[in-house]
């Protein structure tokens, strides 16, 4: 098992799409014997050795002539008889040989036909791959890990989804048990008593050789997507090592996180993986590590939501399209919640807006890169005219934990009142004012001002 990352760095992990295609042309399989034609008998065999009396025969022996002719007689109707035989059999034989031949056909038609249809599809798959269609370099990347050779006993159970904006593939990776590592370090022969006497492995060895079993794990799958991604469409790989576990406490199955990484192409591609030591290369990349992973101890993953997620829609960048006289107020609740999408995602976020109709009460679930303080982040807008009230700070903390989000925005246009702040206290919200904003906007080089209705028209 102290081979699972040195394997893969001899291996060529891009799929070759030649081995995809069906190659060569239709070869037929040998006629059996059974279907060939028989050699015809020869006939002669019968009645050659036959002779004709003579006139000493016909003269002196009595019957001679008659006894000649019925042996004749019998040889020639033997060898009559003989030869309907072999023609019948002949005739099976070439009806056999036709319906051989026929499915022979047959096959070649469904062969070339295959083949045709085969080909043409893993030509339109590499032409996706090439153009960077999603969907087909989902299925490319994996194909990479499905093909991925390790020792007996690993899971290699995934789930892949990419996102398109940020050129990131999120994986989902299951990670072996703890029981990989045998609880057997060594059998040692006691000559004197005849027996193999077992020697257990210690817990610290067993801390040890799993932890580096799973940073093994981890940083393998990063290196061959990057490896296969021969058109290096993606600029970076997230990987959640999960684990399939009992929880001691409730006796449910879990599935905790023991290692969460998110590696961007150009830092990985410098790293000799051949020579690092690979907890401090995870350390390096700002991965989250379990301190205890033998004991299945979870960690925070750093990309936790699918970037595939149906609720996400595309947005409009409205942050650019606004100019210093712009009123926010102006702007319906929808185009509010674009700009707030669009404000953070200029401030190093990657934010999605989501549908009005089936967000569930969520306006922008952003993406916050940064390791161990990064995460998921929940953002809620609200173009209000009146003081924000703690309901809406409930219901954002609600759908934070709902969403498993690390954090929650609250944007609106006017304020919050005391008891909206006294709630968010102590929790993972950050409440922003008309004024902050506005002071956020003014920071990426934007002004704007909220001007109330009221105001507008006095």
């Amino acid at each position: 098992m102290g081979s699972v990352l040195s394997h893969t760095l001899v291996v060529d992990d891009a799929i070759d799409f030649e081995s995809l295609r069906i190659l060569g042309e239709w070869s037929p399989s040998l006629m059996p014997d059974e279907f060939l034609d028989e050699a015809q008998p020869d006939s002669r065999r019968h009645f050659s050795h036959l002779r004709k009396p003579g006139f000493l025969a016909r003269a002196f022996i009595p019957g001679a002539t008659w006894r000649f002719e019925n042996r004749l007689k019998h040889a020639k109707e033997v060898a009559r008889s003989e030869l309907v035989e072999w023609q019948t059999r002949n005739a099976e034989r070439r009806a056999q040989r036709s319906a051989y031949e026929a499915n022979g056909e047959r096959e070649r038609i469904a062969f070339v036909e295959t083949q045709r249809t085969r080909n043409a599809e893993v030509d339109a798959f590499e032409s996706d791959c090439r153009s960077g269609v999603t969907d087909s370099l989902v299925s490319y990347f994996s194909m990479v890990l499905e093909r991925s050779d390790y020792p007996e006993g690993f899971p290699q159970s995934f789930s892949v989804a990419l996102q398109e904006e940020s050129r990131m593939l999120v994986i989902r990776y299951e990670l072996p048990p703890p029981t990989i590592v045998p609880a057997v370090s060594e059998y040692r022969y006691i000559r004197t008593r005849d027996v193999i006497e077992e020697r257990p492995r210690k817990a610290t060895e067993t801390k040890v050789l799993y932890s580096d079993i799973v940073a093994a794990v981890v940083l393998r799958t990063v290196h061959e997507i990057f490896e296969s991604d021969v058109w290096r469409h993606l600029e970076a790989v997230a990987v959640n090592g999960m684990v399939k576990a009992v929880d001691p406490a409730t006796g449910k199955d879990i599935q905790p996180c023991l290692v969460s990484v998110r590696a961007v192409r150009e830092d990985f591609e410098q790293i000799d993986l051949a020579r690092v030591d690979k907890a401090i290369c995870l350390r390096n990349l700002g991965a989250q590590v379990s301190r205890n992973p033998e004991e299945v101890q979870a960690v925070k993953p750093i990309v936790e939501f699918r970037m595939t997620d149906p609720r996400f829609v595309d947005q409009a960048d409205l942050v650019s399209e606004l100019s210093s006289a712009s009123n926010l107020m102006d702007l319906n609740p929808y185009e509010f919640e674009e700009l707030v999408a669009n404000l953070f995602g200029k401030m190093g976020l990657e934010s999605k807006l989501t549908r009005a109709s089936r967000d569930g009460g969520v306006d922008c679930v952003a993406f916050d890169p940064r390791p161990v303080l990064g995460g998921k982040v929940v953002i809620q807008a609200k173009r209000y005219r009146h003081t924000v009230g703690v309901s809406a700070v409930r219901d954002l903390y609600g759908t934070m934990m709902n969403e498993g989000a690390s954090k929650g925005l609250l944007v609106t246009t006017s304020g919050y009142g005391p008891d909206a702040f006294q709630f968010a206290k102590d929790k993972p919200i950050e409440l922003i004012d008309g004024g902050g904003l506005l002071y956020l906007l003014s920071e990426i080089g934007v002004v704007a001002r909220i001007v109330m209705p009221e105001e507008a028209s006095t």
